[in-house]
């Protein structure tokens, strides 16, 4: 294990430092004042304006973590993230662990559900055609593609951002072709080998999650010695890999995976975490929405009954400065944004 830095220290009154004593979370809404730096036997916390006497690997990961994220110009859309957003889950899907079954074998009703997530906030609408609950069959490419196209086309037509959920390069091929414009694979672009070549080819921006075994399914349970850094690692080689493929840095998003490959100890880990993930440079998705963390830490809360979970998870992410929350709860989570948004603006606003 290298060095790794986790923004710590966060305060709402930036303005009371001294010139370089407080740094702004890439570029977002957050302000810290010190790191974690995590080494292979240490852990000890230094000041925001110390971090330059720590040597290259620090200087590179401090640059990052502080570096504002571009924002995805598609088409007319563009994806701004200089503030949490919501990705609305859209599954047409018979069999996914929370909505499977809503909208499957029909893609004018699921069109229909996904504008009504983009008007209650969802920036980007995430269309899945294959369950990657664990356990769950593997869906032949050309019924993937059948059940993702049709949606997608209709979602966009309709002004709609759209990201494919899939990790098979003919789904991306199709979904790209009908109007997707992100691709969000959990395998990060390893299942398919064809996979990467097409997202590069497109110019298609794409989010690359973790997992512990993603040619498997994703869902492997390995014994991490630190798993925030080890996926850190990991994810830092795979951007490294797909840069070198062909896709430009600023088109890459990182997903921790939450759930694929973890226990709650680890979930648990990653989510207080998440600020590290900062330091690869890319903007980070959480998708932590009713999942099973949450009924293993409230009396095994079944999945529908898990909005409150989510929402505190959605919260945590954005106090983290995540980027892009990917969420079955559009309407509730959007509100709880506005109220944090508006708490954060108050507060910095006092203190300028």
């Amino acid at each position: 294990m290298t060095l790794h830095l986790r923004p710590t220290h966060f305060t709402d009154a930036p303005f009371a430092y001294p010139d370089g004593h407080v740094a702004r979370l890439a570029g977002g809404l957050q302000w810290f004042a010190a790191y974690e730096v995590i080494e292979p036997t240490t852990r000890r916390i230094v000041p925001v304006a110390d971090i330059a006497k720590l040597g290259e690997r620090a200087a590179t990961l401090h640059a990052r973590i502080t570096a504002p994220r571009a924002p995805w110009v598609l088409g007319e859309r563009t994806l701004r993230f200089d503030q949490p957003q919501v990705a609305a889950i859209l599954n047409v899907t018979p069999d996914s662990f929370s909505d499977g079954g809503a909208h499957v074998d029909d893609p004018a009703g699921a069109a229909s559900a996904g504008m009504a997530m983009a008007a209650a906030g969802a920036a980007v609408i995430d269309v899945g055609g294959e369950s990657t609950r664990p356990g769950a069959a593997l869906v032949w490419e050309e019924d993937e593609a059948r059940r993702v196209a049709p949606v997608v086309e209709r979602l966009a037509r309709a002004g709609a951002l759209v990201s494919v959920d899939t990790r098979k390069a003919a789904v991306i091929d199709a979904a790209l072709a009908s109007g997707a414009s992100i691709v969000n694979d959990v395998s990060a672009l390893l299942w398919d080998e064809r996979a990467l070549e097409i997202v590069a080819r497109s110019g298609a921006p794409v989010i690359l999650m973790h997992s512990p075994d993603p040619k498997a399914g994703g869902h492997g349970r390995p014994t991490y010695r630190d798993v925030v850094t080890e996926v850190f690692d990991w994810l830092e080689a795979r951007v490294d890999a797909v840069v070198a493929g062909g896709v430009d840095r600023a088109r890459i998003m990182v997903d921790p995976g939450i759930g694929f490959g973890k226990s709650l100890a680890d979930n648990l880990a990653l989510l207080n975490g998440l600020a590290l993930f900062h330091g690869l440079g890319c903007p980070i998705m959480l998708g932590a929405s009713r999942k099973r963390l949450i009924g293993a830490l409230d009396n095994e809360a079944p999945v529908a009954a898990r909005l409150g979970g989510s929402v505190a998870l959605a919260l945590a992410g954005a106090q983290a400065g995540v980027q892009l929350l990917r969420v079955h709860d559009v309407a509730e989570t959007v509100q709880a944004l506005r109220v944090w948004r508006g708490l954060r603006d108050r507060a910095l606003s006092a203190t300028s």
